[in-house]
């Protein structure tokens, strides 16, 4: 130490402050380096607890990590390289309106794609979308395979995939968050008992809620809804299940339907079909003509 303070005393007056400086500057970099390190780290850490408190929101959690991270880093080494302009004499204050005006420049230009990144951002942080949702977004529907700040992935039903820019999601419809009902809407005929097609709906309830297979997914009793509307042809009733795991809802609905079509038959409750009443009219004075019907009928 001595025999470096005797080197050091010996230099003169300009050598002396550029190699301050240069000893200032390796510290401001080893520091920025430790503490993107720690801040790495402490983020690390923090999404690892997360990922074992809520292992289904893994994919969510890893990418806001990944952003975390990313801030942490661009926000760090930017106050580093502001410190070591200064250690160098150059003024950050102009450097810092270059800086603006090409910020503003570039949000100008790429709007869209700001947009996208901030819009991405929020439906990651108040998790409105997770990965395997089912979702609509704006017209676009199917299951979210991936979300990233930029895109939502989706597959519909017939395998087709979507890229649905983030700054284009004006309202996301979640369909299977927390649970789902299953609504079930059938019609029977006019002169069937309302109350006994009812009956049989509870009854249909009750027998898959004791299936070992659809049971688990049915925490509640049916709730029956009521008449819906009378139809051109048909009284339509309106009955509807809970279902747990929501994505379970469309095979709950399917197999209900099936069911009770069954039970319908078998009660003699008729599923109409649409009928068709030909009127031949009447003349003034009350008297119809005979309605011929030669031509219509097939050829024996």
């Amino acid at each position: 130490m001595n025999t470096f303070l005797h080197y050091f005393n010996q230099l003169d007056a300009d050598t002396k402050v550029a190699f301050t400086h240069g000893v200032r500057i390796v510290l401001i970099l080893i520091a920025a380096s430790i503490l993107q390190r720690v801040a790495s780290r402490l983020i690390r850490t923090f999404r690892q607890f997360m990922e074992r408190r809520d292992p289904g929101q893994q994919s969510r959690i890893q990418t806001l990590g990944r952003v975390f991270r990313y801030i942490a880093a661009v926000v760090i080494w930017l106050l580093a390289g502001m410190l070591v302009l200064g250690e160098l004499g150059i003024s950050v204050a102009p450097v810092l309106a270059t800086a603006g005006v090409a910020g503003l420049a570039i949000g100008f230009g790429a709007q869209s794609l700001v947009k996208d990144y901030f819009t991405g951002f929020f439906l990651l942080l108040e998790d409105q979308i997770r990965q395997g949702d089912i979702v609509d977004l704006g017209g676009q529907s199917g299951v979210v395979e991936e979300v990233t700040l930029r895109y939502v992935r989706l597959r519909n039903f017939d395998g087709h995939v979507f890229f649905v820019p983030n700054g284009e999601i004006k309202v996301v419809k979640n369909l299977t968050r927390d649970f789902a009902q299953a609504v079930i809407k059938v019609g029977i005929a006019y002169r069937e008992e309302v109350d006994e097609a009812f009956e049989v709906m509870k009854q249909v309830a009750k027998e898959m809620r004791e299936d070992p297979e659809f049971g688990p997914n049915l925490p509640a009793d049916l709730e029956i809804i009521g008449v819906d509307e009378w139809g051109d042809s048909s009284v339509n009733l309106i009955c509807r299940l809970k279902v747990v795991p929501p994505i379970q809802q469309w095979s709950v609905r399917r197999e209900f339907l099936k069911r009770l079509k069954a039970a319908y038959d078998a009660r003699g409750i008729e599923i109409p079909f649409p009928h068709l009443t030909v009127y031949a009219g009447e003349l003034k004075d009350g008297s119809a003509p005979s309605f011929n019907v030669k031509g219509l009928l097939p050829s024996q």
